[in-house]
């Protein structure tokens, strides 16, 4: 397992958010590849859909299962990883850097601090974390 890096925040849904310019890049984190095994499919959303904090925004499917990735904020959706359509288990591989999955244009100001770190992330998911 990777470590968890301390540069971004977590979400209770397993997602990672990494703030880059003005974008939050986003993403699922180790343990949540590791729980849904070899991820087969990514369903990528459209560039310019506007989502709310909360809302799925797309889903990823693995031999064992499908699961939502959530919206951090209200926003945007910027930019996806076009790699992952070919290659979706990037995010099996590299869920922190290469198997990122989509960028988001927060559409008001973005308070990470709302979200755990990394060391809370860690002990919410070594406790099960659902």
């Amino acid at each position: 397992m990777s470590a968890t890096p301390n540069d971004r925040r977590y979400t209770k849904s397993h997602e990672w958010v990494r703030t880059e310019g003005g974008d939050l890049v986003v993403g699922i984190t180790d343990h949540a590849q590791s729980e849904l095994t070899d991820i087969v499919f990514v369903d990528l959303p459209k560039a310019g859909r506007a989502v709310k904090r909360g809302e799925s925004v797309l889903v990823l499917e693995s031999v064992k299962t499908v699961a939502d990735v959530y919206a951090p904020a209200d926003g945007t959706i910027s930019a996806v990883n076009e790699s992952l359509k070919a290659t979706p288990g990037l995010i099996n591989q590299d869920p922190y850097q290469k198997g990122w999955i989509y960028r988001l244009k927060p559409s008001g100001s973005f308070d990470a601090s709302a979200l755990d770190s990394a060391e809370a992330y860690d002990a919410f998911a070594a406790k099960g974390g659902h």
